[in-house]
């Protein structure tokens, strides 16, 4: 390595929370204040997430506000979880809704099939500004000096990343369903690319 170059992160663990509460009633919540938390089945995906981490040393962990990221990311680190830095990211937040928050996840997709990713939800944000947050957000994980950082968040940003690191024009494809607790591998490169992509 030369001496003028600059570190950063070597490996990004990038994982969607395990099932919510809200996934499991068929609702969605873009609001971090009204997050219900995770499953039993979340809880035991997260764990199960942690048996496939626990030969890998992590640096730091960064979630979403959201506390079923924070409760997933909490199980799967286990006993490691009160040594492993924790960072919230506001902009690794799921989607904001605004007045669809709560709403199920047939309305929210019919107002998404009948409006285009500019548009903004009632009262929220539209999909291109969230790409760019989780744009931001990319770039800053990329940037990182530690060697492995996990980071748990949603099953969109994960999506958007996946799809803008290889190249696709559109973050919903073609790779779209996200499972929940399983880990995504990205370098500070590939993050680059994904956050560079998405700013377009």
């Amino acid at each position: 390595m030369r001496a003028d170059s600059v570190r950063t992160v070597r490996l990004l663990l990038l994982a969607r929370h395990g099932q919510s509460l809200f996934n499991a009633a068929g609702l969605v919540n873009g609001d971090p204040e009204l997050d219900r938390g995770l499953t039993e089945t979340g809880e035991a995906a997260a764990a199960a997430l942690g048996v496939e981490l626990a030969a890998i040393p992590i640096d730091l962990c960064v979630t979403s506000r959201f506390l079923r990221a924070r409760e997933t990311a909490r199980l799967a680190l286990g006993s490691r979880a009160a040594d492993v830095p924790h960072e919230v990211d506001p902009d690794l937040d799921d989607i904001r809704i605004g007045e669809l928050e709560g709403r199920t996840l047939a309305d929210y997709r019919e107002w998404k099939h009948a409006h285009t990713r500019a548009d903004r939800f009632p009262g929220g944000e539209s999909l291109d500004e969230a790409a760019a947050r989780y744009a931001g957000a990319f770039a800053r994980l990329a940037a990182r000096t530690e060697d492995t950082i996990l980071c748990v968040c949603h099953e969109i940003p994960v999506r958007y990343a996946i799809n803008a690191a290889g190249g696709s024009p559109d973050p919903d494809r073609p790779f779209h369903d996200v499972p929940n607790a399983a880990p995504f591998l990205f370098d500070a490169e590939t993050l680059r690319r994904a956050a560079a992509s998405l700013r377009r």
